[in-house]
């Protein structure tokens, strides 16, 4: 398991530059010294010169073997270091680091599986973790807590003589050294740093006095064994010390598939941001301004923000934006009482190609789709989608809830080769109610897209039911109007001798058969009405 890794002061603030000259033959025969033991940077007998760093020892001191047993590598102790298995080393650093500012170095531990540093240090079991072994006990890997209880740690004179670094210097006793298992041992530029820690380890250092150039790191990493410790982990890194400020510089435009490769569209603004690599904060205080240069012959432009004014290419032919950065007025007061001004410049450039690309899209019209039967939860759309710049080759739907968070169905689809803009996209909507439609029409260098909020009314279709019911209806008022057309008829029949003709009779006289009149049947007004009823 990796370990997180703990906080601590940063180390070394700046110091006049000096030299520090050791020959290697000063040491005894025989002795080992932390060059030995650490690293091979040049043969013996060459005389080497280094700016001291603040904190740092010579590794021509004398290695104490008793202690810290030193082991080549490849030596069969090697596996047997640590119970479980191997424990890796995993070092990193916030390199590149511009001269003058601190440079941290961390280093975090990677125990075997289901291994972990508990609260008190100690290295424990993960309950209900499996690992080649099968499932692992609660007990733990190495328990330093009783041995600490136990007097291995204590502080008496005679007793304490194995609490101490690989070059004798007695360790640091602040609050809850005793929690604290492992020896780091730092080693670079012909000078260590000697550390004790958990699981992890973190050291900074003032770059002032280092060679610029690239730079290797060496740790080695101890553990407590008894009253002894064993080497249970080695690992290197380079890292590099810089006279120009690090600056990275970020492109970025809109409807571009392809910014990160350095292809951008044309007629569209390109943003140029640049991001200074400074973690220890070390330009703070200092006066930055940015040139810009793009390459287009528009000439230089001088700013004191890092995000460029958006530049659009108007032509296919290949700009090359070079940014240059530059600081000045910085004080640095422990060198002198008297202000020192120092500049500094950080460069980029880069070759852009432009290409043609979909630059616009915008929805023009929306229509009802007729459908002979419409269907209550179903509703059809057509959008006309006009474009600007390249042909489309594809279009992409997506419908969403009135703010466009919730995305409920999407849909994509081929363009023709012999479709040009603008094109007709026709979707379905499910039910009444407010949609989100956003369309993105593409091609393989560009992406654009387009918004719009939809309402789809409430449909009231005929149901079957309904429609019987009308039929009925229907039905019944013919039925009333042929039979009050057939009574008004009846009413205007003419009468002979007392008798109604029949109605195939008028309005010709009928003399046979008659109807026979009914009784009390009269002709004034008012019987007619009531022979009508």
């Amino acid at each position: 398991m990796v370990c997180s890794e703990l906080t601590e002061q940063a180390l070394a603030q700046w110091v006049p530059s000096c030299s520090l000259r050791v020959p290697v033959e000063q040491l005894a025969a025989g002795q080992a010294g932390f060059r030995d033991v650490l690293g091979h940077e040049q043969s013996p007998g060459h005389v080497r010169e280094h700016n001291q760093l603040r904190g740092w020892s010579s590794d021509e001191t004398e290695w104490n073997e008793n202690l810290y047993p030193v082991w080549k590598r490849g030596d069969g102790r090697w596996k047997n270091s640590w119970e479980g298995g191997r424990v890796q080393a995993v070092l990193t650093s916030d390199s590149p680091a511009l001269v003058g500012s601190n440079i941290t170095f961390v280093v975090n531990l990677v125990f075997p599986r289901c291994q972990k540093e508990d609260a008190d240090g100690n290295i424990i079991y993960e309950k209900n973790c499996r690992n080649d072994l099968g499932f692992t006990s609660d007990r733990s890997v190495y328990n330093w807590t009783a041995g600490a209880e136990g007097g291995d740690w204590e502080g008496g004179t005679g007793q304490s003589q194995h609490l101490a670094f690989p070059d004798g210097k007695p360790f640091p006793r602040p609050h809850g050294w005793k929690k604290w298992s492992f020896v780091y041992v730092f080693h670079t530029l012909g000078q260590y740093f000697q550390k004790l820690g958990r699981c992890s380890a973190r050291v900074s250092v003032n770059t002032v006095n280092m060679t610029l150039g690239h730079q290797v790191m060496e740790v080695t990493v101890f553990r407590r064994h008894g009253r002894a410790y064993i080497p249970i982990a080695q690992v290197k890194d380079v890292y590099v010390i810089t006279d120009q400020i690090p600056i990275f510089v970020t492109m970025s435009q809109k409807n571009n598939r392809n910014s990160s490769a350095g292809t951008f569209l044309r007629d569209l603004p390109i943003v140029f941001d640049v991001l200074i690599h400074d973690p220890s904060h070390f330009l703070n205080d200092s006066a930055i301004s940015y040139k810009w240069n793009f390459g287009d012959n528009t000439g230089l432009f001088v700013s004191n923000n890092h995000t460029s004014p958006p530049t659009s290419p108007a032509s296919p032919t290949l700009p090359t934006p070079s940014p240059s950065l530059s600081y000045n007025s910085m004080k640095l007061s422990d060198i002198s009482s008297e202000n020192c001004q120092i500049n500094r410049y950080g460069y980029f450039r880069a070759t852009l190609t432009i290409v043609e690309g979909i630059v616009e899209v915008s929805i023009i019209q929306i229509a009802d789709v007729p459908m002979p039967m419409p269907q209550p939860d179903n509703s059809l759309k057509d959008f006309i989608v006009t474009c600007k710049g390249a042909t489309p080759t594809e279009v992409c739907t997506i419908i969403s809830d009135p703010t466009c968070q919730v995305a409920q169905n999407r849909v994509c689809s081929s363009v023709a080769l012999d479709e040009l803009c603008p094109l007709s996209v026709r979707r379905a909507f499910n039910g009444s109610g407010t949609y989100c439609v956003n369309f993105t029409l593409g091609d393989d260098t560009s992406l654009a897209l387009t918004s719009a909020l939809i309402s789809i009314p409430d449909k009231d279709p005929v149901s079957p039911l309904r429609m019987a019911n009308g039929a009925l209806i229907s039905i019944g008022c013919l039925a009333v109007f042929v039979t009050m057309v057939t009574i008004l008829l009846y009413k205007k029949l003419p009468w002979e001798d007392g008798q109604r003709q029949k109605p195939e009779c008028f309005p010709q006289p009928c003399k046979s058969p008659v109807l026979p009149r009914k009784p009390g049947e009269g002709s004034t007004a008012a019987e007619q009405a009531r022979n009508a009823l």
